[in-house]
C-alpha cells in the first residue's frame, strides 16, 4: 500500500496563507483521486477538498470555497492544498487521503471512499 506523507502545517495568523503538501509513494499515484480532510478536537473528520485522478475535477466544502485550492502534480506524486484567508476556525489536523478510481473524473467526497490516509499535519490559525 502506498504511503502518504503530509507536510507544510504549522502556526499562522488569521488572514494568512499556508500550503500543505502530500507526497504519495509508489508508481500508481495517477490512479488515485485525492482528498484533504480535517479534524478538530471533539469533532468529526470532514472533507475539505477533493481532486480527481486527472486533476480536472475538484470539490470544495462550502466553508473553504473561494479560499482554498487543491491541485496535484502527477509527475511528482504530490497533491497540494493552498489555503488563503485563514480563519481561527480552520485550526485542525489536516489529512490527505487516496481513493483508487477507475474513472479519471470522479472526485469522491465521502470519507469511506478513501482507503489510504496520511498521518496528518497540524494547522493552527491564531486570532
Amino acid at each position: 500500500q502506498e504511503r502518504l506523507v503530509e507536510s507544510g502545517g504549522g502556526l499562522v495568523q488569521a488572514g494568512g496563507s499556508m500550503r500543505l503538501s502530500c507526497v504519495v509513494s509508489g508508481r500508481t499515484f495517477s490512479r488515485y483521486a485525492m482528498g484533504w480532510f480535517r479534524q478538530s478536537p471533539g469533532q468529526e473528520r470532514d472533507i475539505v477538498a477533493g481532486i480527481s485522478r486527472s486533476g480536472t475535477s475538484t470539490y470544495y466544502a462550502d466553508f473553504v470555497k473561494g479560499r482554498f485550492t487543491i491541485s496535484r502534480d502527477n509527475a511528482k506524486n504530490t497533491v497540494f492544498l493552498l489555503m488563503n484567508s485563514l480563519k481561527p476556525e480552520d485550526t485542525a489536523v489536516y489529512y490527505c487521503a487516496a481513493s483508487r478510481q477507475d474513472a479519471p473524473f470522479t472526485t469522491p467526497i465521502l470519507e469511506r471512499s478513501y482507503d489510504n490516509w496520511g498521518q496528518g499535519t497540524q494547522v493552527t490559525v491564531s486570532s
